[in-house]
């Protein structure tokens, strides 16, 4: 992604004074002593470095609290997230709301696009490329040029008088999506448990001490803008955080969405009191906090239905959530959090290190920093980090809720780094590269809502900008349907939708679920395709590929190039990645018609315009791919981006096996491309390497980016945060354990056991990870060799089998069990 900023990652500036929270009176709590911006956050307890390991095999700990928001823990059920601090003194939950974006829906589309665009073309062909940028810049891009931010919600804050922790342990355990803070305190065990809890839509988090009436705390919400909170006005053990974002449109009518949050105490003995905008416990024997967050927003497939407003009250929203909510007991309310979690989570197991390995016993943080003193990941933290992401998108991503944006669920500032949207030129669809994969296919389906959503709003982008049928995306989106190019010339870049298509094909070829393909992915890939059909054109005489079909304007992101007389230029014709976007796409659809027995018309035009479409080119000069169709030198040679390699990830147009001398070409251009990178830079070449069967190399670099892109609580580090980078490295560590991409006739792929294991990783075994066709594989190797293999065969059907240079075809039936051994034969039962 283009730098719009340089951000600091590990400052977390604090920007509110909480103030009058009596309990504290004799030590100025760490939250007024905020005013300069530049301080980082800190607990006023001091902390002896005591800790110990929690149980539970995956889990982040600590032996201190947060200093700063990337050390923080996340906890998230889709649609309300919190970031965890676990102080003792003084402690902070910061709150998001996964629908609480700035804007609303207009139409950027700007008219004047579809007079320009011959002429841009013809500067393009007649390579006057930076003339063509000028005139596009002036008739292409959006009015307005971008999209408003996504939002915290608030910030849960609260103290108490316990200014040391004698032993001190926060935790979260991956395999219950629960943070644990425990610690002791003038010989008294202090323990708080937070979780947000699908099923309620709500965080809920217990105080319990070894003492009765020990817990004392005092609490508030705080936002730093457009919100007030105050003393629930029906409930006497109620905060509540309210407000609405000051958007206004052209006419200077209100469009910004309200919002709330509301947090109850609930206490077993002592008392609660209310002093201002401060709710106080006194003298308590337990403590439970029940938080919800609402906004009006009307949902994805609802954003233009609203008029000016959209039907819904937060803090009404947020009163019933909690009412449901307190019915039950905190004990029942765990339980069913833990179970439904484990319902997602426990489908895959990896184990990688022994239990009573030499690090075992290290905090994270400490496991990062002997990462970093040796240049080698302990297998522990490579498994812990490979769950992490899991965790990340089961709390970032459910049926029925926003998709993960950049950074997930989780921002804390009013104005994130790109405004924390879905850009679509590579980032977003990264977040859902391990969804299938990893066995966690319904939260594969945010995305495919998001696309459903664009498709009315990208029809008419389609249609004033190029005058084509179908649906298009640019760059970037947001919750409010943006299609329109973006921020600069880079933004026009027309391929958005086409790549996302990709998505609910993939969801099909793991699921193998018809219906799904007929109902929702065929109608959104044909869409997509419809427009690339209308939009490619025939480049004319003289030029490289005269009489091929190509993109113009085209773009390779977000890469520049030399030309002859010295410029640098962004803007050309047929960059590679278009025609690798554009045969996946139409090479999916073909396939998707013949599944369906329909469209044949439809599916001899893609084939009709497969066969014109210009190829994937290698340089005479350097024998790697060309990223533009001309042989240009790069501004950038380690660029972050390495959009020309489509084709060999995410796509499978290249492979080893299949096209030889494309996948030698390809790996020129990622040693030439650099063993650097940004965290999600890095992410992307793992998954290249792996494609490679290059092992060790793809290895390399994920020590790369557990070493020097990687913050404390494992956020992926752009920098600054971005957590496209954890979903990118968890789909490559799956992938160097099983991959289906490679395609054979028909429908079916081959399945690949151990294509690219480590030598660093010689043992260890995997349950539940997924192929397409409909496999679910369990694998257990010693010494770097398959010990023995378990697939189910979910829906039946062919399946071929590759191990090494061995290959084993089976017919299968649907639920059958395959129980092989190291050499591909059935095992006798």
């Amino acid at each position: 992604m283009v730098i719009l900023l340089k951000l600091k990652a590990y400052l977390f500036i604090g920007l509110f004074c909480l103030s009058g929270l009596g309990v504290m009176a004799q030590v100025a709590p760490a939250s007024s002593r905020m005013g300069d911006i530049r301080a980082e956050w800190l607990d006023r307890a001091s902390f002896s470095g005591a800790g110990e390991r929690p149980s539970g095999r995956n889990v982040l700990w600590y032996k201190q609290s947060a200093k700063v928001w990337e050390e923080a823990l996340p906890i998230g059920n889709g649609r309300l997230g919190g970031m965890v601090f676990g102080g003792v003194a003084d402690e902070r939950i910061q709150l998001n709301e996964s629908t609480l974006w700035d804007g609303y829906a207009l139409d950027p589309n700007n008219p004047e696009s579809l007079e320009t665009l011959p002429e841009v073309r013809r500067l393009l062909f007649a390579d006057k490329n930076n003339e063509a940028v000028k005139l596009a810049e002036q008739t292409m891009m959006g009015r307005p040029r971008g999209v408003k931010p996504y939002q915290s919600l608030a910030e849960l804050w609260f103290d108490t008088r316990h200014l040391s922790a004698d032993a001190y342990t926060r935790s979260l355990d991956l395999a219950t999506g629960v943070v644990t803070v425990r610690y002791k305190h003038n010989g008294i065990w202090y323990t708080r448990e937070s979780f947000a809890s699908a099923e309620l839509n709500a965080i809920i988090v217990r105080f319990t001490a070894s003492g009765g009436g020990k817990i004392s705390n005092s609490f508030t919400l705080r936002r730093q803008q457009d919100a007030e909170t105050t003393p629930h006005p029906t409930d006497a053990a109620s905060l509540l955080l309210k407000g609405r974002l000051p958007v206004k449109d052209s006419d200077g009518n209100a469009r910004g969405l309200r919002f709330a949050a509301q947090v109850k105490a609930v206490v077993s003995g002592g008392h609660t009191r209310f002093h201002d905008h401060v709710l106080s416990v006194e003298g308590a024997d337990t403590l439970t906090l029940y938080i919800a967050g609402a906004t009006n927003y009307p949902g994805l497939e609802h954003v233009y239905d609203g008029g000016l407003d959209f039907p819904g009250i937060p803090e009404d929203t947020c009163a019933a959530i909690i009412s449901n909510a307190t019915r039950q007991s905190y004990e029942a309310v765990k339980a069913a959090h833990i179970r439904e979690h484990q319902r997602y989570y426990s489908r895959v197991e990896l184990e990688l290190g022994a239990q009573d390995g030499k690090n075992w016993h290290l905090a994270t943080d400490e496991l990062l920093e002997e990462a970093r003193t040796t240049g080698q990941p302990d297998p522990l933290l490579v498994e812990t980090f490979f769950q992490y992401g899991r965790y990340l998108l089961i709390a970032s991503s459910r049926p029925g809720t926003m998709p993960a944006n950049l950074q997930g669920l989780w921002a804390w500032q009013m104005n994130p780094p790109w405004n924390a949207d879905y850009h679509t030129n590579i980032n977003l669809q990264m977040n859902y590269w391990p969804a299938e994969i990893t066995n966690l296919s319904e939260m594969h389906l945010p995305l495919v809502d998001l696309m459903a959503s664009l498709v009315k709003p990208g029809q008419r982008t389609a249609k004033v900008l190029y005058g084509a049928d179908g649906w298009v995306v640019h760059h970037l989106t947001d919750a409010w349907g943006f299609t329109a190019p973006a921020d600069g010339p880079q933004g026009i870049w027309p391929m958005g939708a086409a790549w996302l298509a990709q998505h609910p094909w993939e969801h099909y070829c793991y699921t193998l679920d018809t219906a799904f393909l007929r109902q929702r992915a065929y109608p959104l890939m044909k869409g997509a395709a419809a427009f690339i059909l209308d939009f490619l054109v025939e480049a004319p005489s003289g030029t490289p590929v005269a009489g091929k079909l190509v993109t113009s304007p085209s773009y390779s992101p977000e890469n520049a190039f030399i030309l002859p007389n010295g410029e640098h230029s962004v803007f050309t014709y047929g960059a590679t990645m278009d025609f690798e976007i554009i045969h996946d796409l139409l090479t999916n659809c073909v396939a998707a018609t013949k599944i369906l027995n329909i469209d044949k018309d439809f599916r001899n035009t893609c084939l009709k315009t497969l066969s014109r479409l210009a190829p994937i080119r290698i340089s005479e000069t350097t024998g790697r791919v060309m990223e533009w169709v001309e042989d240009y030198d790069e501004v950038e040679p380690h660029h972050r981006h390495t959009s020309h390699l489509f084709a060999l990830h995410p796509g499978n147009q290249i492979s080893v096996t299949g096209t030889p001398e494309l996948a030698a070409a390809a790996k020129k251009t990622l040693i030439a491309r650099g063993d650097d990178g940004t965290g999600w830079g890095l992410a992307w070449k793992i998954n290249m390497w792996n494609r490679l069967h290059d092992a060790d190399h793809a290895f390399k670099l994920l020590g790369v980016l557990l070493c020097e892109k990687t913050l404390p609580n494992l956020f992926d580090n752009h920098p600054p945060f971005q957590i496209d980078g954890n979903f990118g490295a968890t789909a490559a560590i799956a992938e160097m354990l099983v991959q289906s991409h490679v395609p054979l006739k028909g429908t079916r792929f081959e399945v690949h056991l151990l294509p690219s294991l480590p030598t660093a990783l010689i043992q260890g075994s995997v349950k539940g990870l997924r192929a397409r066709g409909g496999f679910v594989i369990d694998l257990t190797w010693e010494d770097g060799i398959l010990q023995d293999a378990r697939i189910v065969a979910e829906k039946g059907g062919r399946l071929t089998l590759r191990l090494g240079d061995r290959t084993a075809n089976f017919k299968t039936k649907g639920g059958e069990i395959l129980q092989l051994d190291s050499h591909l034969k059935r095992k006798r039962t």
